[in-house]
């Protein structure tokens, strides 16, 4: 990215640092969501402190990265258009909670899930920027948050994590000492116990009776750093089998009633489904893509969802 590096961290701003770090380390493959990192951060960082000399100063430099993100990614829907922004980063956040989720109930404890746990929780709080949290998107960050402590405290302490929801409490996770040594290390953020999250910052309900999709259920395997120099060239690489939805019989059938009048809620929840099901493929996501096609077409017949 043609941007000049940031300064120093402030210390007022040691909230914003990790996803300002996950924005660094995607900004290669998947810069719209390295945008939308670095947008939430500079969001988070002027309702922290936008006054003092030195918050002033590295907010200002963010601000001309964004802008010469902007500049770069002008012509990229996702970048122009938040409805279709919103769609990519929630399927890229969901997609590496479903990678955690799925080595997680399959008994696979390592650091690259615990990490993907948590940058899922990172890029669950940047979708703040395009509103309010769906309910599932609020569990699934506090979720994803706590199994990153539990998972991390566990293996520290030479336990076997317990797969799944389970009901634990008061964990806490060092994220900074366990990227401590990393090449991708953000300027300007260095390493201290003030990113330790708290016990008190860690959700204490019973996880037990959350509703979190199976690891079954998740699309190809997406941990969160993706290995280099592997050796594997592209096309011995096998796509991974999917379990493909019905196509719902009633759509066949289905007509539009003489009196069904489409208000200009429903044609954005058609819009956002479709953006949704484009986001998907993105990622060949066919059972998702197919679900939010089925959704829009369902709404645009019926006038019903």
């Amino acid at each position: 990215m043609a941007a000049s590096a940031l300064p120093p961290l402030p210390p007022q701003l040691k909230s914003i640092q990790h996803h300002l770090r996950t924005a660094q380390e995607l900004d290669k493959r998947e810069p719209v969501v390295a945008y939308y990192c670095r947008l939430y951060a500079m969001q988070t960082g002027m309702k922290i402190d936008s006054k003092t000399p030195e918050c002033r100063k590295f907010l200002s430099k963010l601000m001309d990265q964004l802008e010469a993100m902007k500049k770069q990614f002008g012509d990229n829907e996702a970048i122009t258009q938040e409805i279709v922004g919103s769609a990519h980063v929630e399927n890229y956040a969901l997609k590496m909670f479903l990678y955690a989720d799925n080595e997680d109930r399959a008994g696979q404890f390592h650091k690259n899930m615990i990490k993907s746990f948590y940058t899922a929780s990172l890029l669950i709080d940047v979708l703040t920027v395009f509103g309010e949290l769906s309910e599932e998107n609020a569990q699934h960050r506090k979720y994803a948050r706590w199994k990153a402590a539990y998972i991390h405290n566990c293996l520290k302490n030479g336990e076997t994590p317990q797969p799944g929801p389970i009901g634990m409490e008061g964990e806490s996770f060092d994220a900074e000492r366990e990227e401590a040594g990393s090449s991708s290390v953000h300027s300007g953020a260095t390493p201290s116990s003030s990113s330790t999250y708290e016990a008190n910052n860690i959700p204490t309900s019973n996880y037990t009776g959350i509703h979190i999709p199976p690891g079954a259920h998740a699309p190809a395997n997406t941990p969160a750093e993706v290995p280099h120099n592997t050796g594997v060239t592209s096309n011995t690489i096998q796509p991974a089998p999917q379990n493909i939805p019905l196509v719902d019989p009633s759509l066949y059938s289905a007509q539009s009633a003489g009196e069904v009048r489409l208000t200009p809620e429903d044609f954005a929840r058609a819009q956002k489904y479709c953006k949704y099901a484009g986001s998907a493929l993105q990622y060949e996501d066919v059972s998702t893509a197919v679900q939010n096609l089925q959704k829009a077409l369902k709404l645009l017949i019926t006038g019903r969802e």
